[in-house]
């Protein structure tokens, strides 16, 4: 017997320039759009999902823009759950996973910080290639 997925009743997508303000369009945008799906700013899962996002959106900035000119960041929520991407046209796919020993992304101190704080909170990181090869997401799934 399969056991079927409810889709998550709150989502959101925001798109836009991949140019440093983006970093805290998106920190704004997320504490405006947990408190509107009820998640309390003090749940303990916030504050960690939010320097997460910081540090996707910043990668983006920081390693795509010459070749992505935006990013998009979609949101979903439920309960129980916080899902959110950062997408960006940049064929380039990093690592999420740990170099052994050393909890150290493969060479991204962001990319570190996003995977320690996402397993701390017993999350899921990983890194989804466009069908066309050309840009990636990388998502991050929260218990909340």
């Amino acid at each position: 017997m399969s056991r079927r997925i409810a889709p998550l009743p709150h989502r959101h997508v925001l798109t836009l320039p991949a140019r440093p303000a983006a970093v805290r369009t998106a920190r704004e945008t997320t504490q405006r759009l947990l408190a509107e799906w009820g998640i309390s700013p003090h749940h303990p899962a916030v504050d960690p999902a939010l320097l997460i996002l910081s540090e996707l959106v910043t990668n983006s900035v920081r390693h795509a823009a010459s070749v992505s000119p935006s990013l998009t960041v979609s949101y979903a929520a439920g309960h129980d759950t916080l899902v959110f991407a950062v997408h960006d046209r940049h064929p380039y796919q990093p690592s999420l996973r740990t170099t052994a020993g050393t909890g150290v992304a493969a060479a991204s101190t962001g990319l570190a910080t996003v995977v320690e704080l996402t397993s701390s909170l017993a999350g899921s990181a990983v890194v989804r290639q466009d069908g066309d090869g050309g840009g990636k997401s990388i998502c991050i799934t929260l218990p909340l």
